[in-house]
């Protein structure tokens, strides 16, 4: 039973991690529309890998930016 509770909060932290790279990738100015289609794709055809390699790469933001 713990262990299955443990497993569904893994899988809630990841998607909640998942929406919010999705919803940053949107939101950024710096990136072209290729290359948002392109992370998307990456985002979907390897979420586990390309979410942390995209939460590495990203710049960090500034204070004052939302």
């Amino acid at each position: 039973m713990v262990i299955r509770i443990m497993i569904i909060a893994a899988v809630a932290i990841y998607l909640v991690f998942w929406v919010r790279a999705v919803i940053d990738l949107f939101r950024r100015h710096d990136l072209t529309k290729s290359a948002k289609a392109a992370w998307m794709i990456f985002l979907l055809i390897l979420p586990f890998i390309s979410l942390m390699i995209y939460i590495m790469v990203r710049p960090p933001r500034v204070a004052g930016q939302r």
